[in-house]
């Protein structure tokens, strides 16, 4: 029978990535977190015992509740939340079950030190066209929800990052670059643990439209013609951004669900 306020290890996994998906927040005491300090994607951590001091932060927000195997810790932080106005749910088999599940994680030793109110800080230059942009839609969809990202002038880049405490990327000389035939994309899957068949399937698409190696990829084409375009609708960098979460969206929902779906019409046949 189904646990009342619960999401299963299957679940979850199909939402990650997607708009639809849930914040995660982790519940695990410090001493869980040291034994495996990896955590799931768009994860937010948080004290149980304080729940009643946090809690309406997430009112209206969509949330899925994970301790170590989804017991006490996940369950009464999930009531907390409900309580307050969140969609909450625990996660059924919590860390652990997620684990061997062969679920998503994210390696913590390379994302940056979040700011008081959890934010993850990150600056690049203006005029973004793939790979500043694919950079940002990774980073939301599979790290920090609420990620902030400054756009500047491509001379400020590294004087920003230090006035304002941000993490320079897609300029040259810092560590979220290029390296060799590999794209900022293709660094941050790395170095975040994010390995899976869609997403190094989408690398190698954003690759060959970043780095004009189209042949790498036939949908190279239409998301180097798709960034372009987008581009030129928008003089605001961020609002460029809101507009181009959708488009990775999409090739992300095809590099994981529908490489094998093919498109015809014949005329003259019922559809």
């Amino acid at each position: 029978m189904p646990v009342p306020d619960a999401i299963t290890a299957s679940q979850l996994s199909r939402l990650i990535g997607t708009p639809d998906a849930p914040l995660v927040i982790d519940v695990r005491t410090e001493e869980d977190v040291a034994a495996d300090p990896r955590f799931l994607p768009t994860t937010a951590r948080r004290d149980h015992r304080s729940v009643a001091s946090w809690a309406g932060d997430y009112a209206g927000r969509s949330v899925a509740v994970t301790c170590l195997r989804g017991g006490k810790l996940a369950q009464g932080t999930a009531a907390w939340l409900r309580h307050a106005g969140a969609r909450a749910e625990f996660l059924e088999g919590g860390f652990d079950g997620w684990v061997e599940s062969e679920g998503l994680l994210v390696s913590p030793e390379r994302v940056p030190a979040r700011d008081a109110l959890g934010r993850t800080f990150w600056v690049t230059r203006t005029r973004p066209k793939i790979d500043r942009i694919a950079c940002p839609w990774l980073i939301r969809r599979f790290v920090d929800r609420d990620a902030v990202f400054l756009f500047v002038a491509p001379s400020e880049v590294l004087e920003a990052a230090e006035r304002f405490g941000a993490t320079p990327f897609d300029v040259e000389g810092v560590f979220w670059s290029h390296r060799g035939d590999a794209c900022s994309f293709d660094v941050m899957i790395e170095e975040f643990g994010l390995r899976s068949e869609a997403l190094s399937r989408l690398a190698v698409i954003v690759r060959a439209a970043d780095t004009d190696h189209l042949e790498l990829a036939p949908q190279a084409a239409g998301l180097l013609a798709a960034s372009l375009g987008l581009s030129r609708m928008y003089r605001d960098d961020l609002a460029q951004l809101d507009a181009s979460m959708g488009l990775y969206d999409a090739f992300y929902r095809w590099c994981r669900d529908a490489t094998k779906e093919g498109h015809d019409w014949t005329p003259g046949e019922r559809v």
